[in-house]
């Protein structure tokens, strides 16, 4: 049962081939017995999962149907979750039981998903590699002394080790897309506002946005429709109607124009991954699709500009964490900014404390115009090019990360190394464009990914020529050895 996608499981619970509750008690088991060489778990949700599953089996007696009734998932462990652990991989939170339910999170229960747990995922959403967590690094199912990408790794691990067949994510500047790359699944970032951000604990407002990991493109088209719509106690909601996300999957990519940036291929890319690039483009191609090359001329300003915008609205944001309301809070404090400094201090970790000082510098009273607002300006040229080139494009193709996942540790000592990951993923965080990653080869035996990117609420589009591309290639079929 463990190797169904959701939809196979949606056509067996159906026809009635099993019910929810033997696939959840299956999938549970699995957890416990391989999820210790993976640490994808922060918590497993064993009593809500049966309860939920149960509930699942009597409606379909009951006469109701739907693609996620019955459907076993997780959620990164930043999404609140009433009544259980809401860590944010943080010691900061990891007394903290949210007392509501996320939108996302009510939205896919009311539709009758299954949570299995919540998981593990960089502190506060912040890192490459899934490597900050408060409760450890988590390893890649393709090779253990691997990570499987950042911040979103718990659940690309538990879903790429068949735990179960799709989680929730998010994506700051490629946290659902980078991990997705690297363990071998469709990721997809959509548009900012399609998802609601109530009850998603924020890293930065102005990028953050949740979205569906899973094998399959027909996967997160599922999981995507269950997630999206306007919410009105989210201020960054957009009021945009949801499409059939599955009803577009098999249109035909004849005449698609399809924009490959030249200045994708630098000299920082992994010259097999650029070999694997060309490849997909080809198989596009025998699909109808038309190639363009095309320029993105400000992308190269954008791994500064994020590490300026990012850090400052993080620096905003958790200063709420204060030990004074809830989460850590340290012993035997001398006096009110004692209190403030150490459970701060003894809260957060490095990751987390190197992003609030640069951004809190960056929106200091000197360097206000300097940094913040000039790296503001630098997002607008981003989005300006993007518009430009949608002008002459429909899609826009290139690699998902720069390298395949790197060995566990290997760039501790040098965050730069690990934030330059994140450069073809960025812009569209920036830009508030939609982005898919799919499976596109192995280097070294590590999954590769490419990325789509298309015009706003063109979630659809994604996910159709990733369907399509999907259907006559195999590599999102491909299991990792012991698993």
């Amino acid at each position: 049962m463990h190797q169904l996608t959701l939809a196979e499981i949606a056509r067996g619970l159906a026809d009635k081939k099993f019910s929810s509750e033997e696939l959840t008690k299956n999938l549970l088991a699995r957890i416990a017995q391989l999820d210790p060489q993976l640490n994808s778990f922060i918590s497993v949700t064993e009593d809500l999962a049966l309860q939920q599953a149960k509930a699942a089996d009597a409606r379909r007696a009951n006469g109701e149907s739907g693609a996620l009734l019955g459907a076993p998932i997780a959620h990164k462990d930043l999404f609140c979750t009433q009544g259980i652990r809401t860590s944010c991989g943080s010691k900061m939170l990891d007394n903290f039981k949210a007392p509501y339910d996320a939108t996302v999170v009510a939205k896919l229960a009311a539709a009758g998903a299954v949570t299995l747990g919540k998981t593990n995922m960089d502190e506060f959403a912040m890192g490459s590699a899934n490597e900050s967590s408060y409760y450890g690094a988590v390893k890649n199912p393709w090779n253990l002394e691997h990570v499987p990408g950042g911040s979103s790794g718990g659940s690309a691990a538990a879903v790429a080790a068949r735990l179960l067949p799709a989680a929730t994510g998010t994506d700051t500047g490629g946290s659902i897309r980078q991990p997705a790359a690297l363990t071998n699944l469709t990721g997809l970032k959509p548009t900012y506002g399609r998802v609601s951000r109530w009850g998603m604990i924020a890293y930065a407002s102005s990028l953050d946005q949740g979205g569906p990991m899973a094998r399959t493109a027909e996967d997160c088209a599922i999981l995507l429709q269950g997630m999206a719509g306007f919410d009105t106690n989210d201020s960054t909601s957009i009021d945009e109607p949801v499409p059939d996300y599955s009803a577009s999957l098999n249109d035909s990519l004849q005449g698609l124009r399809i924009g490959v940036p030249r200045e994708y291929f630098s000299a920082g890319l992994d010259p097999r991954i650029a070999d694997l690039i060309h490849t997909s483009v080809k198989e596009l191609e025998k699909l109808g699709a038309v190639i363009k090359e095309i320029s993105l001329p400000n992308m190269q300003h954008a791994i500064p500009a994020y590490y300026v915008i990012a850090p400052a609205e993080a620096s905003s944001n958790l200063s709420r964490f204060d030990g004074v309301r809830f989460g850590y809070r340290c012993e035997d404090p001398k006096n009110l900014i004692d209190l403030y400094k150490r459970s701060r201090g003894e809260g957060f970790g490095a990751e987390v404390q190197r992003r609030i000082m640069v951004g809190a510098y960056a929106l200091s009273a000197g360097y206000y115009d300097a940094y913040y607002l000039k790296a503001q300006k630098i997002r607008r040229l981003i989005k300006n090019d993007f518009m430009t080139a949608f002008n002459e494009v429909d899609i826009i193709l290139g690699p998902t990360t720069p390298n395949p996942a790197w060995k566990l540790g290997a760039k501790n000592s040098d965050p730069v190394a690990a934030y330059l990951e994140d450069v073809y993923t960025i812009t569209a965080n920036l830009a508030g464009l939609p982005g898919l990653s799919m499976p596109a080869g192995f280097v070294d035996g590590l999954p590769v990914g490419v990325q789509l990117l298309a015009p706003y609420f063109q979630e659809g589009r994604l996910l159709n020529v990733a369907h399509q591309y999907q259907m006559n290639t195999d590599w999102h079929t491909r299991t990792p050895t012991g698993f």
